[in-house]
């Protein structure tokens, strides 16, 4: 059975919803925010802790975004029954080879606290000086 281009990204946004979805209420679960959900919202996160007590939290998560995929299908007019959608990345246990690791970047070396590695700075008394100077002599010379 084919699969319509336009149901792949019914299923895609689907998919993507539940995961957003999922992930909001549980935190607000545990926040002790879940009165304040929708009724749909209360109903899978039932379903979710019923799940959690036959199988491990990891099963229990992807089987209720399973099942919020699949409402989410059909409520966004998704025709038949909903395809799979390939296994994220992100969600599988990451390999060595596909992980980067956050570095900071190397501090820069400090000047010598002697002040002779770095350029010499003129005092800015020395530049006023310089600057009366040259004003004095373009006053005279304009006499």
């Amino acid at each position: 059975m084919a699969i319509k281009a336009a149901d792949m990204l019914i299923a895609r946004r689907a998919d993507t919803r539940a995961r957003a979805d999922f992930a909001t209420w549980k935190m607000l679960a545990k926040l002790n925010g879940a009165s304040a959900l929708p009724a749909e919202a209360q109903n899978f996160l039932v379903d979710y802790k019923q799940m959690l007590g036959k199988m491990t939290d990891a099963d229990a998560s992807e089987a209720t975004i399973q099942v919020m995929y699949r409402s989410y299908y059909a409520e966004m007019g998704g025709t038949g029954a909903a395809p799979e959608i390939p296994a994220r990345a992100s969600e599988a246990a990451p390999e060595p080879g596909n992980v980067t690791a956050f570095r900071r970047p190397a501090p820069k070396p400090k000047p010598a606290a002697s002040g002779q590695a770095s350029k010499p700075r003129l005092p800015v008394a020395l530049i006023f000086a310089c600057l009366c100077v040259v004003y004095v002599g373009i006053r005279f010379y304009w006499r």
